[in-house]
């Protein structure tokens, strides 16, 4: 599903099979998102040890999304520097930042974020290993790691 608001890649994009899935599991995660209320989303359970919310959930998708449009644009621009990523230093990072914010904040951050990384990532002209690596790590793969929870969250919610 694509709607208006979505950017579109160049047709001869070389990651367009990766843009179709991601767009696929962001609607799928939005609409699930769409489905709780006010309450629902802020409540802890999503995810334990740390206890996350549905809230918190966005809020790492989101910065994650930003992270990525941040190195695309350096990978595009020649400027990127491999190097270690410490993955659980950075969702501490993330997650302390974002915990105080309002849904409303989370939301629109987290959708703005993704509308900027596209925008850079279909500026890319050709793979990399360094592209190949943020695109999985904040696109169609990053949001399947959320996606069971979040299907049996919303389930659990609905059953209980």
């Amino acid at each position: 599903m694509t709607t208006s608001a979505d950017p579109a890649p160049p047709t001869s994009h070389p990651y367009l099979g990766e843009i179709d899935l991601e767009r696929e599991r962001w609607y799928e995660l939005t609409g699930l998102c769409r489905g709780l209320t006010s309450e629902e989303r802020v409540a802890p359970g999503y995810y334990r040890d740390p206890d996350w919310s549905v809230k918190d959930l966005v809020a790492h998708v989101g910065t994650w999304l930003a992270q990525a449009q941040v190195q695309l644009e350096q990978i595009g621009a020649g400027t990127y520097e491999d190097g270690p990523i410490d993955i659980d230093a950075l969702n501490a990072q993330f997650l302390a930042t974002m915990r105080d914010q309002p849904w409303s904040i989370v939301w629109t951050q987290a959708h703005a974020a993704r509308t900027m990384m596209l925008l850079t990532w279909f500026g890319l002209e050709a793979r990399t290993d360094a592209a190949d690596w943020w695109v999985r790590k904040s696109g169609a793969d990053h949001y399947a790691e959320h996606l069971h929870r979040l299907r049996d969250w919303v389930g659990d919610i609905a059953g209980g």
